[in-house]
């Protein structure tokens, strides 16, 4: 999978230890921000790894910040991005079966690099559950339209 990497300067630190965890399972990175640890906005971070994603050429991003608050905020304005925040392996599985969640944020100053790569895992081998959830999915596209959702038929 081609993977979009974003991290500010509170996220650097995490996102160099995620490098070699998901280059070992086989995926194609592309860092969207450099991780030297130099300030930096995320907003610039999160244009940057969810333009890819919009674009198609990336399959996913993850996104790591201080809380990982502000990233989601900033990827979620872009269309066609579904941005989760999670804390937990739950929230990133559920962000993918009921969302179809194409964005990982997560927090480097709350989660230890042992669970942030479980939560990464997670993330990136569950698959959609389609179904019922689908509908709601059709329901945001049609807010990103500037339309009403609850017009949409079920």
């Amino acid at each position: 999978m081609k993977i979009a990497l974003g991290c500010d300067h509170r996220g650097a630190t995490a996102t160099q230890a995620l490098v070699a965890h998901l280059k070992a399972d086989g995926h194609e990175l592309d860092l969207a921000s450099e991780t030297s640890g130099a300030a930096t906005d995320y907003p610039d971070s999160a244009y940057s790894a969810c333009t890819k994603v919009a674009s198609g050429a990336a399959d996913r991003a993850i996104l790591i910040c201080g809380t990982g608050i502000g990233m989601c905020i900033a990827a979620n304005k872009i269309r066609g991005i579904r941005a989760a925040l999670a804390q937990d392996e739950l929230s990133a599985q559920l962000s993918r079966t009921h969302n179809d969640a194409n964005v990982l944020c997560l927090s480097a100053d709350l989660l230890g690099h042992t669970l942030v790569k479980r939560i990464v895992d997670t993330f990136l081998r569950t698959p959609f559950d389609g179904g019922r959830h689908l509908r709601r999915l059709h329901k945001i596209e049609a807010i990103e339209r500037g339309e009403d959702p609850s017009s949409l038929r079920a």
